[in-house]
């Protein structure tokens, strides 16, 4: 049998020494996903199976693949966005037994092939960022789906794709709504994205937050963390929304509300998480100042409408690694971040390695239970069971030192009676 480093495409094997140091990093941090691994290891909950997974493809994802591969799993990976792949990771995950096809920045041809190669292995479970391996099992290539057992989904627009396809009964196979647990979106999506976005735009542009007007496009779990981290850089924050209750919470946290075509007249940044298209578009490059930067944390390149402001403008180029000048006839620049791909991830490292400790702690509990139980799931979108996101909350608590109060058997007895009030 082909050695994995025969089987991988990847930029470079050589790379491997600094790939290793991250993920060697990573893991000091990664507690809870540590605890798990040791019961993995003994426990051998994939042994014999074959599992891939497309996540952007960093050192914590890296780590989280080796946890699965600890339980006994044939692991390949692949990555979940073009910008986002890193390549010395890449390199160290061969090194250490697993098969990858990523490379930062493929053609989009060659990431799809990527994609394609990754769900060729056959798997019996998978791990998802955005629905991408999903999209293709039930589209091109549904002679791959034999053997998938079933899966766990990261992202809120993997889980809108999913629920389209079990809404018109196309669905083949289980899959964990990861993203809707409370341990994934109050400290994922809240206070990583907050963080990590930030450190991403801070990192390319080297220009100061306080005092700029920041506009944030949706105040969802993702808007929030980014709005909170933009108001303690010393922001003015304005949030545009199409929920009138989201709308109302922003105003309540403190932040001006308008609808974009208000907003886009003066914000200097923009960052935009929706998970929808177009949420910046020609309309509001009509009337944006003069030096505006625009960035996307979202799943897909399709927020920011780029083909619109392309059209727009007489020139591009290039002024900075991962910022875009696109200048209009009337003078006036704007910026675009990353080519309008994930900001914290094309532009940075993604999400603190302690947050993810716990989405990925998530995700491998996630796979477990679907494999135990892909039979009596059946073929719809599931959430990840409580007592799995509340052992998740233990294990974090544990790590860092704390502990907390249990209930008196009186105490439960009065919570549990209406009579007793």
């Amino acid at each position: 049998m082909a050695s994995t480093k025969d089987r991988s495409i990847i930029r470079d094997i050589a790379l491997a020494p600094e790939g290793h140091l991250k993920i060697d990093w990573v893991n000091a941090h990664m507690p809870v996903l540590n605890r798990i691994r040791e019961q993995f290891e003994k426990e051998q909950p994939f042994k014999g199976l074959k599992v891939a997974i497309s996540l952007h493809l960093e050192a914590k994802t890296a780590y989280l693949a080796k946890v699965v591969q600890a339980g006994g799993a044939d692991v390949t990976i692949c990555g979940s966005n073009p910008l986002s792949t890193q390549d010395d990771v890449c390199a160290a995950l061969v090194e250490d037994g697993i098969t990858v096809f990523a490379k930062y920045n493929p053609d989009p041809q060659e990431y799809k092939d990527l994609l394609i190669k990754t769900l060729e292995t056959e798997p019996d479970l998978i791990i998802d960022d955005g629905g991408d391996l999903v999209t293709i099992l039930h589209s091109e290539r549904k002679d791959l789906l034999k053997n998938v057992r079933g899966g766990a989904e990261e992202t809120t627009t993997g889980i809108l794709r999913l629920k389209s396809l079990e809404k018109e009964g196309q669905l083949q196979f289980p899959m964990v709504a990861v993203n809707d647990a409370f341990c994934k979106y109050l400290f994922d999506n809240r206070y990583g994205t907050g963080q990590s976005v930030w450190d991403g735009i801070n990192r390319t542009t080297n220009l100061v937050v306080a005092g700029k007007t920041v506009v944030v496009v949706g105040y969802g779990w993702c808007g929030k963390g980014v709005a909170m981290r933009a108001k303690g850089l010393g922001a003015n924050v304005i949030v545009t929304e199409i929920d009138a209750i989201k709308a109302v919470e922003a105003y309540m946290d403190g932040f001006a509300v308008m609808p974009m075509v208000e907003a886009a007249k003066v914000g200097d940044f923009f960052v935009t998480v929706t998970g929808n298209r177009d949420v910046i578009r020609g309309e509001h490059y009509q009337v944006m100042k003069d030096g505006a930067i625009l960035s996307n944390a979202g799943h897909f390149d399709v927020e920011v409408n780029k083909p619109e402001l392309e059209a727009l403008a007489v020139s591009k180029r290039t002024v900075r690694r991962n910022i875009e000048e696109y200048k209009l006839a009337d003078g006036r620049k704007f910026y675009i971040l990353a080519e309008g791909r994930l900001v914290n991830l094309a532009a940075g490292d993604g999400h603190p390695a302690e947050i993810m400790d716990m989405t990925f702690a998530l995700q491998a509990m996630s796979l477990k239970y679907v494999n135990d139980n892909y039979k009596q799931i059946g073929s719809k979108v599931v959430n990840v069971p409580y007592e799995l996101d509340e052992q998740v909350a233990r294990f974090k608590l544990a790590a860092m030192g704390m502990g907390i109060d249990t209930l008196t058997e009186q105490q439960k007895s009065y919570l549990d009676s209406w009579a007793e009030h």
